[in-house]
């Protein structure tokens, strides 16, 4: 469903019905519930006895840490991109 450039989109998180609004696609919004849900389901299926909201902590936690990993390496790659040729040091 889209209204004024926004998709709406009902997902399923770890059991429980949200209703995703952005302005990104659907398929990305689904794509990121599905991510949230599937980590939410990993951290649950090793510590069985925490509960949801600590989950929902701990699930922020790591994707966090996901992206603060990822754009410190999308830095990196700029930095290399933007240096003169040569000055860029070999791994």
């Amino acid at each position: 469903m889209q209204e004024s450039g926004k998709n709406k989109l009902n997902v399923e998180i770890f059991g429980q019905h949200y209703t995703v609004v952005g302005k990104e696609p659907v398929a990305f919004l689904r794509m990121v519930a599905g991510h949230v849900d599937d980590t939410m389901r990993q951290i649950a299926a090793a510590n069985p006895r925490l509960d949801v909201t600590r989950l929902a902590i701990l699930a922020a936690l790591n994707i966090a840490g996901e992206y603060f990993k990822l754009k410190e390496a999308y830095e990196r790659l700029l930095a290399q991109e933007r240096a003169p040729v040569g000055s860029v040091p070999r791994e």
